[in-house]
């Protein structure tokens, strides 16, 4: 079953993600790449400090459908933190692909997430980059445009979609639905 939380950047998504594992033990997959960026490092950190001692932590910033389908004990939920951090790896990683073809690769990826979801229990953390400001570069609208089709993907085949706004939940799309 797979849950996308969304939101914007500390909207609460992550605690709202992490209350829906409640007291389970959970597999944690990281996607943040190490950085020298200390601001960025700070993030990572207090992420780690956030979340239980007790899950286990899997740092993948590429492999994530992979991670979902073979990590270990199979039920245990799995949360994705996050979607916008992978999907920047893989944006990244095909910076010198042409364009259409990069698309097609970047959402291949997403639709192997969506399809590795249906094996467990899966929680996404995604940001809603649409609704802020138009990003001054290129580069900057086209990787907006590539998360949102990557957001429509996961909400697609997502039994529960919520937003997430000032600490606030918003079921979108519910399970029992």
């Amino acid at each position: 079953m797979l849950t996308l939380v969304l939101g914007g950047a500390r909207s609460g998504k992550s605690r709202f993600a992490q209350l829906l594992i409640g007291d389970r033990q959970a597999i944690y997959v990281a996607t943040a790449r190490r950085t020298r960026d200390r601001e960025m490092s700070g993030r990572i950190e207090r992420h780690r400090a956030d979340r239980p001692s007790s899950w286990t932590t899997i740092e993948e910033p590429e492999s994530v459908p992979r991670v979902v389908r073979t990590a270990t004990p199979v039920d245990a939920p799995v949360i994705v933190e996050c979607a916008t951090l992978w999907l920047s790896n893989l944006f990244e990683r095909e910076s010198h692909t042409p364009a259409r073809r990069q698309q097609d690769i970047l959402m291949a990826a997403v639709r192997e997430l969506a399809d590795a979801s249906r094996l467990r229990e899966v929680v996404v953390v995604s940001n809603e980059v649409g609704g802020g400001i138009v990003p001054t570069t290129r580069v900057g609208r086209r990787f907006r445009d590539l998360q949102g089709w990557a957001n429509q993907i996961l909400a697609a085949e997502a039994q529960s979609v919520v937003l997430v706004v000032a600490g606030l939940p918003i079921a979108l799309k519910r399970a029992d639905s």
